[in-house]
């Protein structure tokens, strides 16, 4: 069974990182001109070592001077286990703490120590050396560790160490193959006859041939046209694994590191970050509004650090707050990063990403949220989120890539919702059920209002009605069906408690104007006519009119031209007898066959054809009707 677990080195610079990945793996990590050049390592390094058994350690090795921690940093993010080294000739050193302490901000849970250059130095200054680290790593995720001296020169324990490497890795955690691909790039060249190509480690799910991708925040749309995992092409990369990804019509220059490769429509680039914030035992204070460097994934930004209950952290100390970034990142509930002073810059502090797509809150609102963003269930995060999105509600597909779960775990927490009545599905948007009441309450009130000033109306139009709610009309139809106190009748909407009726004084008027068009027979008043003998302004007139179509008191013929329901009948018996006995009419033999006029015949003639009541073929008509 295949299995891969990414280790990444940490450790001062020249304590020998780089020559011990070379010395296990025959890979040398020092992959730049310049580095071969120095002797130093400046940015990531990657090899791998494999197992019989099936299991493959991917090695990113990173650099050690003061000056490129933010280098290291780019490659720590997906690391699973931690090979801190230390030189036995000058033990620990200022980038042996701040490696330390990151990886310990980081939250990576297993490692091991490597004593390198134990050919320098005798046995005892070896022993002592172990003493003090030992003492060194007394707190951290490395306490209790196996402290393994080794000599990339002589081999001395190179076997011993691999062996060690090897349990503990295989012990580690396997990364969620079910979560949502994310893979943070960490370098972007080309290869001729290829194109572009990225690599980074898959932090979540996995990927194959062929699949379409984003890359974010750049908003680049791409295809995976070929994929390589240490050296070997495969056609589907998993979790853990380090991965080479040749990207289809993609430029170089179009990507950066930083950028994040993700499965389409699922995750949103953001600036605004709520988090758990801890500092450094040896940091200095941190105040609100403070700028520094926030480091997350590949990533690196600018950021304003919001404190959220006081105005200032002190050393040691931990709280919730806000980022403010000047450039966008792709950040999941549950990712680690790192913070570092702007200035003089050095690392300060760290924490846990709680809500990447914030919605802004009063400050007690905020920490409520927060803390059950920490600590919650994943059921409960996601019904507060829901509901904090208010009545936008958000995408199922943007849940996913919201919180660091596995994809299953969410849509099970989200089915469970939705049985319990918390999360109502609106198209494709989730809404909770808080947000759906005080949308009822809105329309309720809206239409009631509007019913009890126009009640001879049908309702009121939707689209009047949208805009008085200020909804956006991508969810405003998909709530509104949601409401079963509400009936939706064409452009109408109006309450299922509601039916237009007439006052008294409107059942007078009612008896009017079906008496005058009731004598008319097949020459009524027009609607102007009704008007001026009646002394009705239009505006009523055509309420009662509408409000008589829709009873079936009357049939609307055109736009000023009614009949009764009576006449309309006897207009269509006049019309069957008369084509039981010839196959066709004239406009001639329908006006004669009515008795009225030319006047009233064509607009009577183009209702029966638009209803396909009689079909018209050049100048005659045939019957349609059976």
């Amino acid at each position: 069974m295949m299995r891969y677990v990414i280790l990444g080195t940490a450790g001062h610079i020249d304590h020998g990182k780089s020559a011990l990945v070379k010395a296990l793996t025959g890979i040398d990590p020092d992959r730049l001109k310049e580095e071969k050049e120095r002797g130093i390592t400046i940015d990531l390094g990657f090899a791998d070592l494999r197992y019989p058994d099936g299991l493959t350690v991917g090695i990113v090795d990173v650099p050690g001077h003061e000056r490129l921690v933010k280098n290291m940093l780019a490659g720590a993010g997906g690391i699973d286990l931690v090979l801190l080294v230390i030189a036995a000739d000058e033990g620990i050193m200022p980038q042996s703490r701040e490696h330390l302490a990151i990886c310990n901000l980081l939250k990576i849970k297993a490692g091991l120590i490597a004593l390198t250059k134990a050919d320098l130095v005798e046995q005892d200054w070896l022993e002592l050396v172990a003493d003090e680290v030992a003492r060194f790593v007394k707190g951290t995720f490395l306490e209790g560790a196996p402290i393994v001296p080794v000599s990339s020169k002589t081999m001395f324990n190179l076997e011993v160490l691999k062996e060690t490497i090897h349990r503990i890795a295989s012990e580690v955690k396997p990364k969620p193959t079910n979560g949502l691909f994310r893979l943070p790039i960490d370098r972007v060249f080309t290869l001729k006859g290829f194109g572009t190509v990225v690599t980074g480690t898959a932090v979540s799910g996995s990927i194959s041939l062929d699949q379409d991708v984003d890359i974010l925040p750049s908003g680049i749309r791409s295809k995976v046209r070929g994929l390589q995992s240490h050296g070997k092409a495969i056609q589907t990369a998993y979790a853990g694994q380090r991965v080479a990804l040749n990207l289809q019509g993609v430029e170089k220059e179009a990507l950066r590191r930083g950028d994040v490769v993700v499965l389409p429509g699922r995750l949103i680039p953001t600036r605004k970050i709520d988090a758990k914030v801890e500092l450094l035992s040896d940091a200095p204070a941190l105040k609100s509004k403070s700028l520094v460097h926030f480091h997350l994934g590949t990533s690196e930004e600018v950021a304003r650090i919001i404190l959220f209950g006081q105005s200032e952290l002190m050393a040691g100390e931990s709280c919730y707050c806000q980022f403010r970034l000047r450039e966008p990142v792709i950040a999941v509930a549950g990712d680690r990063y790192i913070i570092r002073r702007f200035s003089p810059v050095e690392t300060i502090g760290g924490g846990e990403v709680l809500d990447p797509l914030s919605f802004r809150r009063s400050a007690k609102e905020g920490i409520q949220d927060l803390r059950l963003f920490e600590t919650g269930a994943l059921l409960d995060k996601i019904a507060v989120k829901v509901k904090r999105a208010g009545i936008y509600g958000i995408r199922r597909s943007i849940l996913d890539g919201w919180v660091n779960a596995e994809v299953p775990a969410i849509g099970n927490a989200v089915e469970e919702l939705q049985k319990q009545g918390v999360l109502i599905p609106v198209e494709d948007t989730l809404v909770h059920a808080t947000a759906l009441d005080s949308f009822r309450e809105t329309v309720r009130k809206i239409l009631d209002d509007f019913h009890k000033k126009n009640p001879l109306k049908p309702g009121m139009l939707k689209e009047e009605l949208r805009g008085r709610t200020g909804i956006d009309p991508r969810l405003f139809g998909g709530l509104l069906g949601a409401l079963k106190e509400v009936v939706i009748d064409r452009e109408f909407v109006r309450l299922a408690s509601f039916k237009p009726s007439l006052s008294l004084l409107d059942e007078s008027v009612k008896a009017g104007i079906l008496a005058a068009l009731e004598k008319g027979g097949f020459q009524p008043p027009f609607k102007e006519e009704l008007s001026q003998t009646l002394s009705l302004d239009m505006k009523r007139l055509t309420d009662i009119l509408n409000l008589l179509v829709k009873e079936g008191s009357l049939v609307r013929i055109s736009e000023t031209l009614y009949l009764t329901s009576a006449v309309f009948q006897t207009m269509i018996e006049r019309l069957k007898a008369f084509f039981r006995k010839k196959p066709e009419m004239t406009v001639a033999e329908f006006r004669d066959v009515l008795g009225t006029t030319r006047k009233y015949a064509v607009p009577l003639l183009e209702y029966l054809d638009s209803h396909r009541i009689t079909l018209r073929v050049g100048d005659i008509r045939k019957l349609l009707l059976k």
